[in-house]
């Protein structure tokens, strides 16, 4: 049978009985000639076997002396060459990812604990007290982080020319936002197949209902500030680490731990310790008894229903942000980053195109007069608006490098900080309660990071005894399909 092309081998036969079954490795009398379209041939086509027509004609190879039923260059030697590097890529991404998180860790506990510390200034010394209007311009100030980022990216990128880098980090962008719409490594290729897999919808669709779940379970803590005691409304709301891991199993498939549930516990039991720990209650300012009495009855109730809803909505909104807003396990790190603040982005973007709505609403009904802040006030809530941007979006980054459990429980660090803190503003020593209550957190973080280590490495020997089962299977896929 010969094969009819326009080059020079048109006239060469396709396969030689005695000579290029041998170089094959298989018995002349098993040849069988597939065709283009097969199966077989297309699922052979990403081996790293040269073609059929350079093998045969422009570099003829002898037969196999170890084993006669294999080509010399199956896909297991070649597969396995590649492991050690494979391997070693992942532990130097992992090794990167890691450094990144503790960093934008510490970033996060820097700017959480003065934004704080503002904003109970603002609201407590200064009486500027608008719940809802404070959350708008903090969530708003979100839209900031994209351009931020691209100046950074730009700085570092000085030498390149501008459309060559905007192109770039587009393209970057794009494809990242469709790894996290499909939740797959690779983005769809070529031009066709990009079109069709647009994902500014999807992402348009999923920034809502994120910033839906984050603006309700933000509201919550305003709202409930001047109806509870601030000891329930910090025990409470910071329950939202052990709502994070439960949602993490079904929407995560994180599997159950001992260890993590563990150390949850005793990140919760830690924040009881410090809220309730002392004794006191702190119901009201000095001197305001009827104010005191009245968070003793129902109005200190429906503060702690409010914020104990705020806190499931927030351990729903790292999940969820986690779950269909961050890129699939194995991403590098730099995309992680890049994309948590454009994601970051696209919230402060919608709060303010969208949540402007109820501010005027709330003006009529009388509920929340709407008045700009002026002097002082102006200063710190801008200060207060830019750690909170700064804080908000150091975390995104943080859950998209780690995960919504880790990430909660560290946020629970700031409890202990800004008790610290508040020790040498006001000059009021620690009680016993806040230091064992701090201590206890430390030590869950501490715990959870650790069985977040051994969760990894596992996953790393999983992964490799994987890729050496699946050697395995190629060599077996390829003895069918010469036997066939």
């Amino acid at each position: 049978m010969f094969r009819s092309t326009p080059d020079a081998h048109s006239g060469q036969p396709l396969l030689s009985p005695t000579t290029d079954n041998h170089q094959r490795g298989r018995p002349s009398q098993r040849t069988t000639i597939l065709p283009h379209n097969s199966t077989a041939n297309s699922s052979s086509s990403h081996s790293p076997l040269p073609s059929q027509t350079s093998r045969t004609s422009l570099h003829p190879r002898t037969p196999t002396q170890h084993d006669p039923q294999h080509p010399t260059f199956s896909r297991r030697s070649t597969m396995r060459s590649r492991s050690p590097t494979t391997s070693a890529a992942r532990l130097v991404d992992a090794k990167k990812k890691y450094t990144l998180a503790a960093f934008f860790l510490c970033v996060s506990l820097v700017s959480f604990t003065v934004q704080t510390e503002l904003a109970a200034y603002i609201q407590h010394e200064l009486g500027w007290n608008k719940a809802y209007c404070m959350l708008y311009l903090t969530h708003s100030s979100w839209i900031f982080l994209w351009p931020l980022q691209l100046a950074f990216l730009r700085l570092r990128a000085r030498d390149r020319p501008w459309a060559q880098f905007w192109r770039r980090h587009v393209w970057l962008v794009r494809t990242t936002a469709q790894m996290v719409q499909r939740q797959e490594l690779d983005p769809p290729r070529g031009h066709a197949a990009a079109a069709e897999a647009s994902p500014w919808a999807y992402l348009a669709r999923t920034t809502a209902f994120v910033t839906a779940s984050l603006t309700v379970a933000g509201l919550s803590w305003y709202l409930a500030v001047s109806m509870t005691t601030p000891s329930d409304l910090t025990a409470i709301y910071n329950c939202s680490a052990f709502f994070a891991y439960a949602f993490s199993v079904p929407l995560l498939k994180e599997r159950l731990r001992v260890d993590k549930s563990v150390a949850v516990a005793v990140a919760i039991v830690g924040v009881l310790v410090v809220a309730y720990g002392d004794g006191k209650e702190h119901a009201a300012p000095e001197g305001d008894g009827a104010a005191a009495k009245a968070l003793s009855g129902s109005s200190r109730l429906w503060g702690n229903l409010i914020i104990g809803a705020g806190s499931v909505l927030y351990g729903l909104y790292e999940v969820l942000y986690k779950r269909f807003a961050c890129p699939p396990e194995g991403t590098s790190a730099g995309r992680g980053v890049v994309f948590a603040n454009t994601f970051g982005s696209l919230i402060g973007s919608f709060t303010l195109l969208v949540l402007w709505i109820p501010l005027p609403v709330l003006h009529v009904l009388g509920w929340e007069t709407f008045e700009l802040p002026t002097g002082q006030t102006a200063w710190l809530l801008f200060l207060s608006v830019v750690m909170n941007m700064v804080f908000s979006g150091s975390f995104l980054v943080l859950i998209s490098l780690t995960s919504p459990v880790l990430s909660s429980v560290a946020a629970l660090l700031t409890i202990f900080i800004v008790a610290v803190v508040d020790w040498f503003w006001t000059g009021q020593p620690l009680s016993a309660a806040a230091l064992l209550g701090g201590l206890l957190i430390i030590i869950a973080f501490g715990m959870l990071s650790w069985s977040t280590w051994r969760e990894m490495a596992e996953d790393e020997r999983r992964r490799r005894q994987v890729d050496l089962s699946g050697d395995d299977d190629d060599e077996g896929d390829d003895s069918d399909k010469g036997d066939d």
